[in-house]
Formats: C-alpha cells, structure tokens, sequence
C-alpha cells in the first residue's frame, strides 16, 4: 500500500499506523513496520484493536458474500419530515488503482451524481479495447451532467440510458458493468447494470447494499452494442431516503471482489473516528481493496464464491483487477 502512488498524500495525511493496523486487522499476515520484541508491546495490534473493533457475531447460517444477509437494511420509502425538508449535498472522492486500465468512472457535486463503470475484460482477449465501452458511458453521462441547469434532479435511469445511446452510436468496442447514483433532496436514487456496485453506510454499518447482477458466476449482466449484451432495461433502478452523515461507497467488482462488508464497514467506521475525508476514505479502502486483492491466501468474497461452484478451477485468495473506489458523504447544509 505505501508503494502506491495515488494514496501517498492519504497516507501522509492519516495515522502513519493504519496500514499495517489494517493488514494487522484483516488477517493478511504480514507488517511493513517491525514486530515488538519479545516481552513488548506491540503498539500497532493495539492501535488496530482501538479503530479497528472486530465486528459482532454474525449467524452461522448466515452467508458472508450475500449483502443481504449481514446486516438489516433500512425500508426504503421511509423518511421523516425533518429529514425531507433538509439540504443535502454530496461531497465526493475517488481512488482508481488500474490493473488492465479498463474502469472509468465520473463525479459532479454540485449537481450530486456520481458513476463508476467496469470494462469486461474478456474483449482484450479478442484484441478489442476492453476500455472504450467503459469510458464511452461514464464521458457520456458526465457530458449530459454538465450540460443541465443548476437544482435540476438527474434521474440515473435515464442519464445511463442516453450514455448507453451515445456510447452504441459511437461504435465503442467491447462491454461494461456500470452503476450511477443521483442525491435529490434527502433521496437517493441509483440504476445499475451487472456487478459494479454501491453501499450506503450509516453509523458505520451497511443500511442497504446493491446486489449483483449476474447470468452465472463470473459473468455479470453487461451493456455493449445492440444483440451483444443485456439490455438498457434490465437495470436495477431504485431509491432510498438519506440522512446527513451517511456515506456512500460505489466501486467496481475489484472493490467488492475482494473486501467483505463487514470488512468495508471496519474501515469507514475507522475513517469516520478518524475525521477522514472522503478522499482519505477512498484512498484508504482502494489500498486495502489492492492489499486483500494481491494476498495467495486469505479468503475473498470472489474466492468464497468461486469455492462454492462445481468446477475444478475454484480460486482462493484475491483477485486482482482495476479497483475503482467513489466515496461521497452526505452533509447537511440547511
């Protein structure tokens, strides 16, 4: 992680302690910083057991790569009318950690939208630029942000939809996952195609997660040219009422590949006691993301699923991938 480039200035910023509390916490098995001698303190496991709590029993039965059964996600059509008549806005960063090079992603906080998209990989194996589709719809729906007067809501159906357009009329090769996600008022609204994916937070514990879309396992719904992929209106599309202080976690499958929630939930809830920004965040769960991405031996939420499949290939470890991280956290301006 202190090799990485794009998150120096985080780490410069942040406790100089928290990578290794980090790997200290997650069980990746080895420290950059020297181990205690014998009889010594060791300063950095405590420094992971003040920020870094283990979290609460889960069920045994329960299923540690199914968003939905690690925590109890608020209804989504419930709001208050203090929290309705409050001035949101979202206040946003991004970490992007290539590998192939093929995310793309984009922000606008004054208009409170955010994306990320996701290249399918398998069109660099047929000599395509994996990435043109990707970029194609995240340059597009930034482009149609931009251009809409100020206060208007952004509808995240329709501004994926007339990127998808763009993007086909283009004639940009291969494919993409994409997630947008729009701030109007209190309410936040998304849409999403295959497994590029978003958490919102609350307290430091996940109040909903997106759930992936897929056709079976390593193959995600994905939006390409007409007759080559799924289609514009098979995207999830949904809302859900916010509050200030919330926060917002979207990222590509190399996000969520390979960092559990209950493990991203750790790190925000460090990062919130911590007074990160959400440039500190971002930064701090990409580098982690890359860490657990590059370990041959801790359990991942791709490997655990990858061991559940029939099929000899069953992975373990992490994954590495791109890893692309939008962190937005939700402020009160009223």
């Amino acid at each position: 992680m202190e090799k990485l480039e794009q998150i120096k200035q985080t780490l410069s910023e942040i406790d100089h302690r928290t990578p290794d509390a980090l790997r200290v916490a997650f069980g990746l098995g080895y420290r950059v910083s020297p181990a205690p001698a014998p009889g010594e303190e060791d300063r950095v496991a405590s420094f992971a057991a003040s920020v870094l709590p283990p979290p609460p029993p889960v069920s045994e039965d329960a299923d540690a790569n199914d968003p939905g059964q690690l925590h109890e996600e608020v209804p989504l059509d419930s709001t208050s009318e203090d929290d309705a008549a409050k001035v949101l806005r979202m206040e946003w960063a991004s970490c992007y950690l290539p590998d192939h090079d093929e995310d793309a992603h984009f922000g606008h906080g004054d208009a409170g939208v955010v994306g990320v998209a996701d290249g399918v990989g398998g069109y660099r194996d047929l000599g395509e630029d994996a990435a043109a589709f990707s970029r194609g719809l995240m340059t597009s729906a930034l482009m149609h942000v931009m251009a809409i007067d100020p206060g208007t809501p952004v509808c995240p159906y329709t501004l994926l939809e007339r990127a998808y357009d763009e993007t086909v009329a283009s004639a940009a090769s291969g494919a993409s996952t994409a997630v947008i996600l729009s701030l109007a008022g209190a309410t936040l609204k998304w849409a999403y195609i295959g497994d590029s994916a978003f958490a919102v937070l609350r307290g430091g514990n996940i109040v909903h997660r997106s759930r992936a879309q897929q056709s079976y396992f390593e193959c995600p719904f994905q939006l390409s040219s007409p007759g080559q992929g799924d289609s514009i209106a098979e995207a999830d599309v949904g809302e859900m009422p916010v509050r200030d202080g919330d926060v917002v976690v979207a990222g590509t499958d190399g996000l969520f590949d390979n960092v559990f929630d209950e493990e991203l939930e750790r790190v925000v809830r460090m990062g919130t006691a911590q007074g990160y920004s959400p440039k500190n965040m971002a930064d701090v769960v990409a580098g982690i993301a890359y860490e657990m991405s590059r370990s041959p031996t801790k359990d991942s939420p791709f490997s655990t699923e990858s061991q559940k499949q029939a099929r000899s290939d069953r992975f373990h470890g992490g994954k590495p991938d791109d890893i692309t991280v939008v962190v937005a956290f939700v402020r009160d301006l009223s």
